[in-house]
């Protein structure tokens, strides 16, 4: 393992540019669940669950340029409930609000939702299964994408409060980039680059890294198109994310396909 990545390693804030602030603001609240936290402005919203970090930044870019499609940039970002209930809510609350998904999959080691924001940055809305329910073949962990059971993640609700906003457990579990092309995505964030394991190969199009033994906290497919440019600068969605290692030296820098990571060496979730 690399220099400076612990393996209590996680995603910490993902920082969005948007062009509607209030309106997007208003979409994190009532559909996904989040509440604004302190040090909010006029130009940007820091949103988290109830009592806990700030899990998404708004900055207000109105002059930002679209992002293409066939670029490089954000896939998703993928919100992590504590338990299956908290799933169930999660589902009512983005139905109640008015709001659409565009896919629902079980993908073995976690269940999983899928929706777009106003702007069309992709949002994961997600449980794990417990950890020793994952299937670990050597240094791979066994993944796949099937229809999710959404009866079933339903069933779970028992009495919940679907409007309630997200519980502090929640957090970014991990990011899913659009990258250009796959060997030198591992290269930079693989164990030869910030010291991230791979811990899934076999996946069409796609590359899965995680720190201490998670099933991924950096996902990358180049489904986008192999060697797809990234977007002009300073366009809608990712501006950057932030890998917290505790003990690390924090410093920023780009992938090979531009998408912005800063390592963060405090962390700020229990």
């Amino acid at each position: 393992m690399a220099p400076g990545i612990d393996p209590r390693a996680h995603i910490g804030t993902v920082r969005l540019a948007v062009r509607d602030l209030d309106a997007m603001r208003d979409f994190y609240e009532r559909s996904i669940g989040l509440r604004e936290l302190d040090g909010s402005g006029a130009q940007l919203a820091r949103l988290g669950p109830d009592g806990g970090p700030a899990l998404v930044e708004l900055e207000s870019s109105a002059d930002a340029p679209a992002r293409p499609p066939g670029t490089t940039g954000l896939f998703h970002l993928a919100i992590l409930v504590p338990t299956r209930g908290d799933l169930a809510a999660a589902l009512q609350r983005v139905r109640d609000s008015g709001w659409h998904f565009t896919g629902a999959s079980d993908h073995l080691v976690s269940e999983a939702l899928y929706l777009n924001d106003p702007e069309g940055s992709g949002i994961e809305i997600y449980r794990d299964r417990p950890r020793e329910e994952w299937d670990w073949v050597g240094d791979q962990v066994r993944m796949a994408t099937i229809p999710l059971d959404v009866q079933a993640v339903m069933s779970a609700l028992d009495g919940a409060e679907p409007g309630a906003p997200m519980p502090a457990p929640t957090r970014i579990g991990h990011v899913h980039l659009n990258v250009a092309e796959l060997a030198g995505t591992e290269a930079f964030y693989g164990p030869e680059g910030l010291g991230l394991d791979v811990t899934v190969r076999d996946y069409p199009g796609a590359l899965f890294m995680s720190a201490g033994g998670y099933h991924h906290h950096v996902g990358a497919n180049t489904w986008a198109g192999d060697g797809a440019p990234p977007p002009p600068s300073g366009a809608l969605g990712l501006r950057w994310f932030e890998i917290v290692s505790p003990g690390a030296d924090q410093h920023e820098s780009a992938d090979p396909s531009g998408n912005r990571v800063r390592i963060v060496g405090e962390s700020r979730i229990d």
